[in-house]
């Protein structure tokens, strides 16, 4: 016999010895209560072979359930201070384009730029139509006098307009006023009688020609001519220069005292930078 049959022996003899004893023992306490005299003892056979399962018994009642109550809702914490930036993550995929949006509002003009630099100069131009007569400046005068004898050491007021090109000359003061700068001649004839002339050409208060005619007869002529630079507003007239030697005579119906004068030619300079300035 070896180890394992001894095992399952000695388990058999083990087991049939809780059998007996408790069959006295419950036999001893069911005739205590029953008052039976006597004890039987009989020893269980082996085990019989499983019954059939019986039927299913009734269902029970429902037990209690018991419902859980949440519990308060716990007081927001501290908020924790803010973490140090992390690594900047890798960039990631286009999206795709989104559709155009409509134009905006038209913003305020911005400020003018700096000027640019001056552009090169640009290809010549077709020859233009000559109008030369147009820009030729034009100037001249010729006027006579009413009365005789006119006053001393002002200008003569020669007050009867016979050519006044360009309206130069003024009648109302007897001075002609240069407009344009150039060279002019300037020339008188006067009637003189009954006295000596001493007449005089003026310009800017200054003398340029002085004659002095003696009459010696019923009538005589005075004449005297020149040439001469103006500048622009410079004025010149005729005057009696020497008192009581004003024999100049005038008749109403004639035109015989007579002061003339004309632009000769302009300071060309002057009208180059004048045309510079308009280019």
């Amino acid at each position: 016999m070896n180890s394992c049959q001894l095992w399952d022996l000695k388990m058999w003899v083990l087991m049939g010895v809780v059998c007996l004893c408790h069959c006295v023992f419950g036999q001893l306490f069911e005739s205590k209560l029953k008052g039976a005299p006597r004890l039987i003892c009989s020893v269980p056979g082996s085990p019989g072979l499983p019954g059939k399962p019986g039927p299913s018994g009734a269902l029970g009642a429902d037990g209690n359930h018991d419902l859980s109550v949440s519990g308060l809702k716990g007081r927001v914490g501290p908020t924790g201070k803010i973490g140090g930036r992390g690594d900047r993550g890798p960039a990631g995929k286009r999206g795709p384009t989104g559709e155009n949006g409509g134009v905006g509002q038209l913003g305020p003009p911005g400020p003018d730029g700096e000027k640019g630099d001056k552009g090169k100069r640009g290809p010549r131009g077709t020859a233009g139509i000559c109008k030369c007569g147009s820009l030729l400046p034009k100037s001249a005068f010729s006027v006579g006098i009413t009365s005789s004898y006119p006053p001393e050491k002002i200008p003569i007021k020669f007050n009867k307009v016979l050519f006044n090109e360009g309206g130069h000359y003024n009648p109302q003061t007897g001075k002609y006023i240069c407009a344009y700068p150039g060279v002019y001649y300037f020339s008188y004839d006067i009637t003189l009688a009954n006295k000596h002339l001493a007449i005089g050409l003026v310009q800017n208060g200054q003398y340029r020609i002085k004659t002095f005619d003696a009459n010696t007869g019923n009538h005589d002529i005075a004449s005297g001519s020149t040439v001469m630079y103006l500048n622009p507003e410079d004025e010149v007239w005729l005057e009696i220069f020497y008192h009581d030697q004003n024999g100049l005579f005038a008749d109403p119906g004639w035109a015989d005292s007579l002061f003339s004068g004309f632009l000769l030619y302009a300071d060309t300079n002057y009208f180059d930078t004048l045309a510079e300035d308009y280019a």
